[in-house]
C-alpha cells in the first residue's frame, strides 16, 4: 500500500469550534502516523500559530510538515528546517498598508514577537490574535516598521464588504500578489503564485511524494486550490459552498470528527 500524505487545514477542519483537536480525531491521526503515513498541517496561520498543534500531534517524531502563511513557508518538523519559503516584494508592503487605510480595512503582518497591525482596530484582528495565541502591536507607523521580509499580510473586513475590498486589492496588485479569502472576513495576501496547492507541489518536489497519494481536507476559500490539487480532495460538512463544489468527498463537520472519518474511509 502506498504511503499517504494527509493534508489538513486547521481552523474549521482539524480543530473543532473550540479550536481544539478532539480525542477521536487525535487518536486517528496518531494511528496513521505510526503506520508510516505523513501529516501536513496547511494553514493561513503564521508558523508560530501552527506549531502548538504540530507539537500536540508529535509531527517532529513522525516526520510531519507545517505549511504556513497560506503556502508561503514549508517547515520540516523533525529537523526544524525551513525547506521552502517565499516573501512579499519589500517595496509592495508599504503600498499595501497605504491602500488598507484608503479602503478603511484592517491589515496585519507578523514579526518575531507576534502580530503587527495598522491602527484600524477590529474584532477580526483580535480573533487572529486569539487563534494563534500571539500578541498584537497596533502601530500608526506600521508601514515604516516592517523593514524585514514577510511571508504574508492579512486584511480584515466585515463579510458583507470583504469581497469588494478583496477585488480592489486584486485590481491594483494582482499582477504581483496572490489575493484570496480564507474566511469571509480574512483577506490573505501572499506572493504571486503562492497558495496551498503551489506549496504542496513544491512539497512533492522536495520530498518525492506524489499528489495522487495526497488527501487534502479543508473548509475555507483558501483550501479550494489544495482540494483540487490532491488525489482526493475533501470538504468538511461545515465548508463554504464553493469548497464543497470542487471536493471529491464531503465528510462530517469539524465538530463531528470529520477528519477521523476521512482517515477511516481512505487510509485505514
Amino acid at each position: 500500500m502506498d504511503k499517504k500524505v494527509l493534508v489538513l487545514d486547521l481552523d474549521g477542519t482539524l480543530t473543532n469550534s473550540n479550536k481544539e483537536i478532539t480525542p477521536d480525531t487525535k487518536e486517528a491521526i496518531m494511528k496513521i502516523q505510526k503506520m508510516g503515513h505523513t501529516v501536513v498541517l496547511a494553514s493561513g496561520r503564521p508558523t508560530p500559530g501552527v506549531e502548538p498543534l504540530a507539537e500536540e500531534l508529535k509531527l517532529d517524531k513522525f516526520g510531519g510538515y507545517i505549511l504556513s502563511y497560506n503556502g508561503g513557508m514549508i517547515k520540516e518538523c523533525k529537523t526544524g528546517e525551513v525547506v521552502y519559503q517565499q516573501t512579499l516584494p519589500k517595496e509592495i508592503v508599504p503600498k499595501l498598508f497605504d491602500m488598507a487605510d484608503e479602503l478603511n480595512i484592517g491589515l496585519a503582518s507578523y514579526d518575531s514577537d507576534g502580530i503587527v497591525a495598522n491602527d484600524n482596530r477590529n474584532k477580526y484582528i483580535e480573533l487572529e490574535s486569539r487563534i494563534n495565541k500571539l500578541p498584537i502591536q497596533y502601530r500608526k507607523d506600521v508601514a515604516e516598521y516592517i523593514d524585514f521580509p514577510v511571508n504574508k499580510c492579512l486584511g480584515t473586513a466585515d463579510p458583507e464588504i470583504a469581497p469588494k475590498k478583496e477585488e480592489a486589492i486584486k485590481e491594483k496588485f494582482g499582477d504581483v500578489l496572490n489575493v484570496s479569502r480564507s474566511e469571509p472576513f480574512f483577506i490573505e495576501i501572499t506572493p504571486k503564485g503562492i497558495d496551498k496547492a503551489a506549496s504542496l507541489e513544491k512539497f512533492c518536489e522536495i520530498t518525492g511524494n506524489k499528489r495522487e497519494n495526497m488527501i487534502a481536507c479543508g473548509d475555507g476559500f483558501n483550501d479550494i486550490s489544495m482540494i483540487e490539487y490532491a488525489g482526493i480532495g475533501v470538504a468538511m460538512a461545515n465548508a463554504q459552498p464553493e469548497v464543497k463544489e470542487v471536493a471529491d468527498f464531503i465528510t462530517t463537520s469539524n465538530d463531528e470528527d470529520g477528519v477521523a472519518r476521512v482517515i477511516e474511509e481512505f487510509i485505514i
